[in-house]
């Protein structure tokens, strides 16, 4: 049975940084492109960053400079560093898999492209 699991959410001041932490098992998700997305309440999901299985990296707009995602293959691991948080980071923080995305943010950043997601972890901002 394969399964992402999300941790290292919590409570944090503006300025503050978290590093999520996303274990997975049951495969191994060293050929996926991993990703993470966000949903706040009343929002709609959105893409916060992703890593190609070549190591290539892209991220949303609204975390580039502050936020960086990266992967430990032998330990079926990706992680994401988030530095000098905002209170509009704050979130339902998800890690997901997917087998297949081109090159491209478009492709790494759409949720449709990804078979396996985990339960999230919240990450909640304070001014």
């Amino acid at each position: 049975q394969v399964q992402l699991v999300e941790s290292g959410g919590g409570l944090a001041q503006a300025g503050d940084s978290l590093r999520l932490s996303c274990a997975a098992s049951g495969r191994t998700f060293s050929s996926y492109a991993m990703g993470w997305f966000r949903q706040a309440p009343g929002k709609e999901r959105e893409f916060v960053a992703g890593i190609r299985w070549s190591g290539g990296r892209y991220y949303a707009d609204s975390v580039k400079g502050r936020f960086a995602i990266s992967r430990d293959n032998a330990k079926n691991t990706v992680y994401l560093q988030m530095n000098t948080l905002k209170p509009e980071d704050t979130a339902v923080y998800y890690c997901a898999a997917a087998p297949v995305t081109q090159n491209t943010i478009a492709s790494v950043a759409s949720g449709a492209n990804y078979d396996y997601w985990g339960q999230g972890t919240q990450v909640t901002v304070s001014s």
